[in-house]
């Protein structure tokens, strides 16, 4: 029996079953994904997609009226384009030629999975992180800035009513899908939480029976509908010391590694931190590494307590609250960009012996998912309102 054959036929014959294995997967995590304005780079037109919209004329300049027999001066058009560039995605990981004869097809179906959980959640971060980059900010409770937010400031059916007037007094587009025109309202469950105490909360079972809801909608209040997302972005930066720390020293040890996300906020000019009592600390960005375990400040500390106190960044509210950002937006306020319409995923299966000499004795298979290409973009900052606000405990 040709064995190599067999299990090269196998592959191809269960590789549609991969694929679903690995959409299905990714589907779960697609909500901030599932809103944005779609759009494809045809094949071998360049990373860059170009998005072009007219500029409103201004009603002032006509309210004069026109004079009796005089032509008026012509109005120029003017357009605004915003520009996004894709990236690639991927992640493997390697099965072994044992395990491959012990279980090779349920290996390969778990690993897909795996890794189109990871990639689902990839690509929600990568659009979740590009809504919430907008400067159309509301604080909760009508304080002036994050770093002022206390957990007491929730999120509120008010403030959602603030959102709604702000978006349509910036004429924002509503989505209609068939239904009643409604914005949209992305939230965590923490402030679903919160929200569900208010007394203008409708109860969601009677809205549910009413018409077909969005996948993970939970009801919709005030022309806005709201869609629960376990990734929906939380600013916190806060750490404890894993050790004591002495007088004069300059490095503090954490309780666990800098992200790439933390370290790129760190690395903003200006940004400090504060330890127990201690406040504004100057950090040495040179030191800072993803994965790096200590911060490195830039003058020496007097004593600290012991190991266990809180060290914050300004990324927090006020006394290193975690501070959520519930998004309301419109139609059209931001886009979602692959190539060639493949920006969803695909699986690749090299099994053992593929890889020539560099897999002599045929010990190693791999399964790998890759995002072709991917990105999103704001296309119309005024049309996306973030609400940033504390939450229960």
């Amino acid at each position: 029996m040709n064995t190599t054959t067999s299990t090269t036929v196998g592959t191809k014959l269960n590789k549609t079953f991969y694929d679903r294995q690995l959409l299905e997967s990714a589907k779960t995590r697609f909500v901030f994904a599932k809103y944005g304005q779609k759009r494809s780079i045809p094949k071998n037109s360049g990373k860059t997609v170009e998005f072009r919209r007219w500029n409103l004329f201004d009603p002032n300049s006509v309210m004069g009226g026109l004079e009796e027999g005089v032509t008026p001066d012509s109005q120029a058009l003017s357009q605004t384009a915003i520009d996004a560039t894709v990236s690639q995605y991927g992640a493997y990981v390697e099965v072994s030629d044992l395990l491959d004869m012990t279980g090779y097809d349920r290996v390969i179906a778990d690993s897909a999975e795996l890794l189109g959980e990871q990639l689902g959640t990839v690509i929600e971060w990568i659009t979740r992180d590009e809504i919430c980059s907008g400067t159309n900010v509301q604080y909760a409770n009508s304080k002036s800035s994050r770093d002022s937010l206390l957990s007491t400031d929730k999120l509120t059916v008010t403030e959602i009513r603030k959102a709604v007037r702000t978006l349509k007094n910036a004429k924002a587009r509503m989505f209609s899908d068939g239904r009643n025109p409604h914005f949209i309202c992305i939230c965590s469950p923490e402030a679903t939480y919160d929200l569900q105490s208010d007394v203008n909360w409708q109860d969601v079972s009677k809205y549910s029976n009413a018409e077909q809801i969005y996948s993970g909608e939970i009801v919709r209040l005030y022309g806005v509908v709201f869609v629960e997302s376990t990734e929906a972005k939380v600013f916190s930066a806060e750490f404890q010391l894993s050790t004591a720390v002495g007088s004069t020293t300059t490095t503090i040890t954490l309780d666990r590694p800098l992200t790439a996300a933390q370290v790129a906020f760190l690395k903003t000019a200006g940004t400090t931190l504060s330890i127990g009592n201690v406040v504004n600390l100057s950090i040495d960005p040179d030191e800072l590494e993803v994965g790096a375990t200590s911060i490195t400040l830039t003058s020496a500390l007097e004593a600290i307590p012991a190991a266990g106190v809180a060290v914050v960044s300004e990324d927090a509210g006020a006394q290193g609250a975690e501070v959520h950002a519930t998004v309301v937006f419109g139609k059209d306020a931001y886009g979602i960009i692959d190539a060639c319409g493949e920006g969803a995923m695909q699986t690749i299966i090299k099994p053992c012996g593929s890889a020539g000499t560099s897999d002599p004795l045929n010990q190693r298979a791999t399964v790998g998912a890759k995002v072709a290409a991917f990105t999103a973009k704001v296309l119309n900052d005024l049309w996306i309102v973030r609400i940033e606000h504390g939450v229960s405990a």
